[in-house]
């Protein structure tokens, strides 16, 4: 964390400094926000929009049960009257068989409505209505049985069995009618919600693309001020030291700011960048439900579906998908060719053997004072040779021993053991080990992460140190991995080959 301290101090002057790329950046922290408000917008849209399918189905549910039940009710009847007529047993068999089957019918319509304010009492009086025909049948066919025809046929012929069933379909057919409303008004709602998604993520989107712009047309600006200073720097050169060495400091100043500048930007646009896509996904995935559900609905209820909703359905919302997804493509190229411009200027890697415990050893001096005031102490054993980068790998056990004192257990004094050996493989394994805070499972990946931080956030920083390091470890050829359990301690393994061989374009990786 020591080498990142002036990092931070350079973008604090960077911020106070008046230039046009901090006001850039104050816009562009603005829109990120208002991003952030179209996400979560759009997130809540997409969540009533699963809500209104849930009770678009649970109504064509509630319909199929009471048309069923209707179906079972006619099939009773019809079976009463042909046993009756006939005194046939096959006819009594389908009587039989829509009996047997009403009573789950209508627990499954009864457990559909539930204690719906408007569908309840009316399937009350169906419920009532069945039994009371249910026992009128069957009393006819105990008639029919005995040989008593007249008196079955008479009870018929008063007509109490065809205004019960009259009153059945009435209530059911009411029931139908009342959830067929409630389809078309959550459809229409459905609609809405759909048409304002898109246009949500279509204006955030178009942000996204005018923000893109104004960076790269920033950058391009800076980059033609420089090569304007370079010409600039060929004509003065001859004789003129002192004029070359400030407009060479200038080019430098502006190189890091437009480096500084490229990477916030890259990094602050690619977060929204992502949640687009990902809503753009579900919003299609939404667009296909919707169009599934009105295709059902215009063939069972053609008159129930509007024109104006099909087309937004079937061809305005693909539509603007379509655009979303070309402008953000568009986008994530940009975002690469600025992250290309800031790879500019990488610094070289230089190898060299170096005695790594006199190397860490003197890093350890320089936190040792820390680690002493919580009466801990730092161990460095006999490490192996390496041959290297000198400056990365201070970088590398600076920041891991600066991490491990200042994440100690709080009432636990300080415990940190550096130790190595060369490897089967010919590979150097260093490990440092401490007896701090520790890192939950969940987090080991998280905190190598940029701008990512684990557990209590007591302590100074951006959440950089971790992710620097291990891109320098990767950089060097090798791996780093982490055993750690929250309270327990951390340990860093750290394998690097033996000898570092800088290919010609090492200078242009991360």
């Amino acid at each position: 964390m020591n080498r990142i301290r002036p990092a931070l101090r350079s973008f604090s002057l960077f911020l106070r400094t008046p230039t046009l790329s901090r006001s850039i950046i104050a816009l562009l922290a603005l829109a990120i926000l208002l991003l952030l408000a179209v996400n979560a917008a759009t997130f809540v849209m997409i969540q009533r929009t699963t809500a209104y399918n849930d009770t678009v189905d649970h109504g064509q549910q509630v319909r199929l049960a009471s048309k069923d039940m209707l179906g079972l009710l006619v099939d009773a009847e019809t079976g009463q009257r042909g046993y009756m007529l006939t005194a046939r047993p096959d006819y009594l068999s389908v009587h039989d068989q829509a009996v047997a089957a009403l009573p789950a019918a209508l627990g499954r319509l009864e457990a559909l409505v539930g204690a719906d304010d408007e569908l309840a009492p009316r399937l009350g009086r169906v419920r009532s209505l069945y039994e009371q025909r249910l026992a009128l049948m069957e009393h006819t066919i105990d008639l029919t049985r005995t040989g008593r025809i007249g008196e079955a046929v008479s009870l018929i012929r008063s007509g109490q069995g065809k205004s019960m069933m009259d009153a059945m379909r009435v209530e059911l057919t009411a029931i139908d009618e009342v959830e067929a409303r409630r389809l078309v008004e959550r459809t229409n709602q459905s609609e809405r919600a759909s048409q304002v998604t898109v246009a949500v993520n279509a204006l955030a989107a178009l942000l996204i693309l005018i923000l893109a712009g104004i960076s790269v047309w920033l950058v391009r600006r800076y980059v033609e001020e420089i090569e304007a200073a370079h010409m600039e720097l060929d004509r003065v050169n001859a004789g003129l030291e002192n004029q070359v060495r400030d407009r060479t400091a200038e080019l430098t100043r502006a190189n890091e700011e437009i480096q500084r500048f490229a990477y916030i930007v890259s990094h602050d646009l690619r977060a929204p960048l992502v949640n687009v896509m990902g809503y753009t996904s579900e919003l299609e995935q939404v667009g296909k439900i919707f169009d599934h559900q009105l295709t059902a609905l215009e063939k069972t209820h053609p008159e129930a579906v509007e024109a104006e909703a099909l087309r937004a359905v079937r061809e305005d919302v693909p539509e603007a998908v379509g655009f979303i997804r070309a402008s953000t493509a568009k986008m994530d190229r940009l975002i690469n060719a600025i992250l290309k411009l800031s790879r500019e200027g990488r610094r070289t890697l230089v190898p060299e053997v170096l005695p790594m415990t006199a190397v860490v050893k003197a890093i350890a001096d320089s936190v040792h004072h820390q680690a002493i005031e919580s009466g801990g102490e730092i161990v460095v054993r006999d490490l192996p040779v390496l041959e290297s980068d000198r400056l990365s790998i201070e970088q590398i056990f600076g920041n891991l021993l600066d991490n491990a004192v200042k994440y100690q257990q709080p009432g636990r004094p300080v415990r940190i053991v550096v130790e190595g050996e060369t490897t089967d493989d010919g590979r150097v394994h260093y490990r440092v080990v401490d007896n701090g805070r520790g890192v939950s499972a969940r987090d080991h990946e998280r905190i190598f992460e940029l701008f990512r931080r684990a557990g209590k956030q007591d302590q100074p920083g951006e959440g950089l140190g971790l992710a620097f390091v291990r891109n320098n470890v990767r950089r060097l050829g090798g791996v780093m991995e982490l055993e750690s359990e929250l309270g327990q301690g951390s340990t860093f393994h750290l394998k690097f080959p033996t000898r570092l061989i800088v290919p010609g374009d090492a200078g242009d990786r991360l």
